[in-house]
């Protein structure tokens, strides 16, 4: 009897140890690209509220199931409970890390195959996303970050797109030739351990401006974790982006988003505003993604990712990119607000 209830307790021990080790705590946001069952458990199944995700909506993204996850741990609010479990396969994460090893997650991408756009590239040429931020959203969410604490209405990213990043392409190409160390660090409470990104003076100003979330490290943590497999150094790297960026910033997207600060637009409306600016079917080479902004109950439009295919280099062409890439089904969240600069 004693032995029974010692081996009893005994697999009590290992089998909790294990679902503490089960967990990866990660960080970012989880945007669904699909109608998914959100579970309170992964084996069982178990749906108090026959809660299921959003196509489009983003949520706060806690944990993975094992570190390249099957599952995400994600906050739902209003479900009862919150935490709940979705398939790896229901969305794509966009931005954070796991706390213990490199993010395994995809980016958010607006390439085939977070249904069919991420499989190695069928022509033969390189195949990237850019991915555009809406600081002012952002920020309703991360108040907190330093970059947050000092924007202003005049500043830059109160009225342009900044850049989160610029990522080759297939899905999961990540941390080429990186040192352990250093992956062990890409981390946001750890990036500023990570080496310097040397650039020169003028590109260093204008990434400083273009990427607000260089006062958090931001910069270095996309060199390392995408950067690194661009196939050029830094300078060319963060150059072309900014090239990218100047395109979109002068164009009537930018046009768009400013003049409907504080009101609504669907996907529909970004995409034929990249239709008008850089060709008919433009727009089917990009993705919205949303965020919720919890102290409002507000869905926010925080990211779009444009899926571009081809070099890059100084003198490209954001509409040749663009037309180069295979289109996508999937515009993303539906609809989402402009948030306007300062904390709603």
């Amino acid at each position: 009897m004693r032995t029974g209830l010692a081996f009893g307790l005994a697999f009590l021990a290992v089998s909790l140890t294990g679902a503490a080790r089960a967990e990866v705590k990660m960080s970012g946001a989880f945007v669904a690209d699909a109608t998914c069952p959100a579970t309170q458990a992964i084996k069982s199944g178990r749906n108090p509220g026959n809660i299921s995700t959003s196509a489009g909506q983003s949520y706060d993204l806690l944990a993975g199931n094992k570190d390249t996850p099957t599952h995400y741990l994600i906050l739902v609010p209003g479900a009862d409970p919150e935490r709940r479990w979705v398939k790896a396969g229901c969305g794509h994460v966009s931005g954070g890390s796991a706390s213990t090893v490199p993010a395994a997650p995809a980016p958010a991408a607006p390439v085939p195959a977070e249904g069919d756009m991420s499989a190695a590239p069928v022509s033969g040429k390189p195949e990237y996303v850019l991915a555009l931020s809406w600081q002012p959203a952002f920020c309703e969410t991360k108040p907190g970050k330093t970059e947050c604490k000092a924007q202003t209405a005049a500043g830059f990213d109160a009225t342009h797109f900044t850049l989160h990043g610029l990522w080759p392409q297939p899905n999961g190409n990540f941390y080429c030739q990186v040192a352990a160390a250093d992956k062990a660090n890409d981390n946001p409470a750890h990036w500023q351990d990570l080496p310097a990104v040397e650039l020169d003076p003028k590109t260093r100003s204008e990434l400083d401006q273009v990427m607000p979330g260089t006062a958090s490290d931001l910069e270095k943590h996309e060199w390392i974790k995408h950067g690194t497999c661009y196939g050029k150094s830094q300078q060319e790297y963060f150059s072309d982006a900014l090239n990218l960026m100047r395109a979109v910033n002068a164009s009537r997207v930018r046009d768009l988003f400013t003049q409907n600060a504080g009101r609504d637009l669907t996907s529909d409306q970004i995409r034929g505003a990249f239709d008008s600016a850089f060709g008919a079917g433009a727009g089917e080479r990009v993705r919205v993604s949303c965020l919720n902004d919890r102290s409002s109950g507000r869905r926010l439009i925080g990211e779009l990712t444009l899926g571009l295919t081809g070099p890059i280099g100084p003198n490209s062409s954001l509409s040749e990119l663009l037309f180069a890439s295979v289109p996508t089904n999937n515009a993303g969240c539906p609809k989402g607000l402009v948030d306007p600069v300062g904390f709603q």
